[in-house]
């Protein structure tokens, strides 16, 4: 894609490739980011159409803000990277934990390219915004990991809601955060995932406020997108799953809820993030949360 030189910030799926033997063998790792950045240029993202759009402008360092909205009809996905040595044992995670860690791909050791979602990529400079994690520490926001890269470095792509709100869009559910060209909110809940190995905390979710009417029809639409964290796991009363503000998320941005409205709650993959900060390993990268990787598979 021709760059106009223009950038595209903002505020702030489908088959999991089971690695064949010698790919699991060799796993014997990821990534998310909230930027706060200027508002979009509505025309100027609407010309990000296809994956490999969204891609390019990335890796032409023009989009560096959330993707919300982008590439309608393309799986979005979270993104993982971490050493070899660790990267069993977070395969074993999210297979435990398919709701919020719905898999799309894991690479070999190494390989920069998920080829079973986008074979023309290349996952150190298609995202817009990643995060280097140090010790379970933030230490860094880049939009480009090359400098970073190790032989060892296994990639886990772990699909995203965001993939389904085109198809809510279509069935004219509204979704707030797209309306005001925000992140999505997301919150930490008291719910455990199943540990594997050195990982285990709390799942995340996503928020989107709905109309009880909206809400019925959302969770019949997102049920059949399984590998994109499918139909919602809390309808209403944030309160029984640990969320006592949604005024204040732990990632994305504050969307407000009307009085006929109840939030509407999926599992989000922003929970590997939160798991991984737990862990606290030497060094993982992840994308920024709202900052997503654009596949080529559609939903």
């Amino acid at each position: 894609m021709a760059t106009s030189g223009k950038k595209y910030t903002s505020s702030t799926r489908r088959s999991f490739l089971l690695a064949s033997g010698a790919a699991v063998a060799a796993v014997s790792a990821v990534g998310v980011r909230s930027t706060q950045a200027a508002p979009p240029e509505d025309d100027d993202r609407a010309t990000l159409q296809t994956g490999e759009q969204v891609r390019q402008a990335c890796r032409s360092g023009d989009l560096t803000g959330q993707t919300s909205g982008l590439a309608p009809g393309f799986a979005q996905a979270n993104l993982v990277v971490l050493p070899r040595e660790h990267a069993y044992d977070f395969l074993m995670f999210c297979q435990k934990n398919p709701k919020p860690c719905p898999l799309l791909d894991v690479t070999a050791p190494g390989e920069i390219t998920p080829k079973s979602v986008a074979p023309n990529a290349d996952i150190r400079t298609d995202l817009p915004s990643y995060r280097v994690w140090r010790n379970g520490e933030l230490a860094d926001e880049p939009t480009d990991i090359r400098t970073l890269w190790r032989d060892d470095f296994v990639s886990f792509i772990i699909g995203c809601s965001f993939t389904f709100e085109s198809a809510l869009l279509r069935a004219e559910v509204p979704v707030r955060h797209i309306e005001l060209n925000k992140n999505v909110p997301m919150f930490r809940t008291n719910i455990e995932c199943q540990p594997a190995g050195v990982f285990r905390g709390p799942i995340v979710v996503s928020m989107r406020p709905m109309t009880p009417a909206h809400a019925v029809r959302a969770v019949q639409i997102t049920s059949r997108f399984p590998d994109v964290h499918g139909a919602p796991i809390h309808l209403a009363q944030p309160q029984s799953i640990g969320i006592s503000n949604l005024a204040k998320p732990d990632f994305g941005d504050a969307v407000p809820i009307e009085a006929d409205e109840i939030p509407v709650f999926w599992a989000c993959g922003v929970t590997a993030q939160t798991v991984l900060m737990k862990s606290k390993l030497p060094f993982v990268i992840t994308h920024s949360p709202g900052c997503m990787f654009l596949t080529d598979v559609r939903d």
